[in-house]
């Protein structure tokens, strides 16, 4: 049955991995850059230090065991093999929350609140803030399929993820999201299914009016130059993957270095590190994000999201009024697109949440995981009593 729910085991063939250690030995390197610090990108040394532990000392066997463990499923969801883990809660009354990712994350982005999520007991927490978690991956990225026409915009993967939380016999459920799963979450807001109970947000993808850029007072005007900063020096990674995709999908496939620098420059750029990526991330984590792009070889259709998204949105946009699906939402100063509380309040009708964090940036459950989760957790305290 196309609607059925099928365990799925990850297995790579070693002549897979064998021919990516090959790859990296045969590794053709640039030229160092002429700056000393990230302005042109990520540095030659140390793209080479995460090439040498990837062939030195990585295991993709363990991480292997580590998404088995979880929980992995496939079911088929317009025409479309969608790929996803499952947690479920020891809690009964645990509220089920749907978490999506962006790019350049994947499922594993949320593998450190996984636990603390769906059992706070044995973290610390309150037994009745559990949640059970679903985690898809986005169409084109991981191991779900990926789309061989045009149409998987974030109308239409919204429109999924409510197909995979009823099939999944969930009559009421939440949802979370950051970067193109933030905007997938906003689309289900906007939609408001009738399951939908609310939102949590770690990045609110909006245009501040003329009116709020002329008023803003000084934390506002931080947010602005925050969001300049981001366009003029770390964005052209998103103008070339939202115009022209297929241009660097070549590289992408080919490359496991390309694709590695590709990534890396997003976790340097964007997170909570002033660029130093390792003193954030553990290069055990960040290889096992890129090994889920360069195994299943989604570098060029993850790319194709940006094209279809920025599609959509010149055909329609996310819709203008205000947001009546209750919402929480968290801002990281690490994250280079921000909002104020007044700003939210003005597009969250029902905000039940709102909080500016000391720590964190982009990658916000795989930088301050336990931020993360009270966050999470104070969002939806409100459809607890």
């Amino acid at each position: 049955m196309s609607d059925a729910i099928r365990p799925f085991h990850l297995s790579i063939p070693q002549a897979q991995l064998d021919d990516l250690r090959q790859r990296l030995a045969q590794t053709r390197w640039p030229d160092a850059e002429t700056v000393s610090d990230t302005s042109q990108g990520p540095q030659l040394a140390k793209l080479q230090a995460l090439v040498a532990h990837w062939q030195d000392s990585y295991d993709w066997r363990r991480c292997e065991r580590l998404l088995n463990g979880f929980g992995q499923y496939h079911t088929e969801i317009d025409g479309l093999d969608i790929h996803f883990l499952h947690v479920r809660s020891p809690n009964p009354d645990a509220i089920p929350l749907l978490l999506t990712h962006g790019w350049p994350g994947s499922a594993l982005e949320f593998r450190k609140v996984i636990g603390p999520l769906t059992n706070p007991a044995a973290h610390g927490g309150d037994p009745r803030d559990a949640f059970h978690v679903v985690i898809p991956s986005l169409p084109g990225f991981g191991f779900s399929g990926k789309p061989t026409a045009t149409g998987w915009n974030l109308g239409r993967i919204a429109a999924a993820w409510t197909t995979l939380m009823d099939r999944l016999g969930y009559a009421r459920w939440a949802a979370q999201g950051g970067d193109w799963g933030a905007a997938v979450t906003t689309v289900l807001g906007h939609m408001a299914p009738p399951a939908l109970i609310g939102i949590h947000l770690n990045m609110v993808m909006f245009q501040p009016t003329e009116q709020e850029r002329a008023q803003a007072d000084a934390d506002e005007q931080r947010m602005l130059d925050d969001a300049r900063r981001y366009e003029q020096e770390y964005s052209g990674y998103y103008k070339l993957q939202s115009t022209r995709p297929q241009s660097a999908a070549f590289s992408l496939a080919d490359s496991p270095v390309g694709l590695a620098a590709w990534i890396y420059a997003l976790f340097q750029d964007v997170s909570d590190s002033g660029g130093d990526v390792e003193r954030v991330f553990a290069l055990d984590d960040l290889i096992d994000d890129i090994m889920l792009y360069w195994l299943p070889n989604t570098g060029a259709s993850s790319a194709r999201l940006y094209w279809e998204a920025m599609r959509s949105m010149r055909e329609g946009g996310m819709p203008s009024n205000p947001m009546t699906t209750p919402a929480g939402i968290s801002m990281f100063p690490g994250e280079q697109l921000r909002l104020s509380k007044r700003w939210a309040e003005r597009r969250f009708a029902k905000l039940v949440h709102f909080n500016a964090l000391p720590q964190g940036g982009h990658f916000a459950a795989l930088e301050q995981p336990a931020a993360f989760t009270e966050e999470v957790r104070a969002s939806f305290r409100f459809a607890r009593r």
